[in-house]
């Protein structure tokens, strides 16, 4: 992908299925079966886009760290990865904020996270304003292993609600 020296993508990419353990600690659920063969799936995916990631923001949680590892071996690839524990329980506010403060020089940042806060984030940077396809991907649900790709044109310090484009919008199945 090429990019203007200005231009900046942001990939939101919702963890894939998870397990449900009645008494399992919510943080401690693991990947299904499909989960794992969804999350290469996004990798191939990741990896025919060229979107390779400077930053992979990813939640500490056992499902989000084990899609992005899946994603890995699907293909994708991230220069830097972090674990910021906002990402697991800060909602669209605390996940914006992390992308500000971590974001740097970076031209890509990818984030692995939860919904309903991945699909909100999405809506609420772009406001309608990208690709009719894949605002109606977005609204029919963001369900588990889809990818949202914005497009942002400034530095992330001041990226902020109505700022973005959505360019892209993908359910990966495997």
């Amino acid at each position: 992908m090429t990019l203007a020296s200005d231009d900046k993508v942001l990939i939101l990419f919702r963890h894939a299925k998870a397990e449900q353990v009645a008494g399992k600690p919510d943080h401690e659920r693991e990947l299904t079966g499909r989960g794992i063969r969804d999350a290469e799936v996004a990798g191939q995916w990741l990896h025919e886009h060229a979107l390779g990631a400077e930053l992979v923001l990813c939640s500490p949680s056992a499902r989000t760290r084990q899609t992005w590892s899946a994603a890995e071996k699907g293909g994708a690839c991230g220069e830097n990865i972090e674990y910021p524990p906002e990402l697991y329980s800060g909602g669209e506010r605390g996940v914006l904020d992390c992308v500000r403060e971590s974001a740097g020089e970076a031209q890509v940042v990818l984030v692995v996270g939860h919904n309903p806060t991945m699909a909100m984030l999405a809506s609420g940077l772009t406001e309608g304003d990208g690709s009719s396809q894949a605002h109606e991907c977005l609204a029919a649900g963001f369900p588990t292993s889809s990818l949202a790709v914005l497009r942002y044109s400034g530095p992330w310090q001041r990226l902020d609600y109505g700022m973005a484009r959505l360019e892209r919008c993908h359910i990966c199945r495997g």
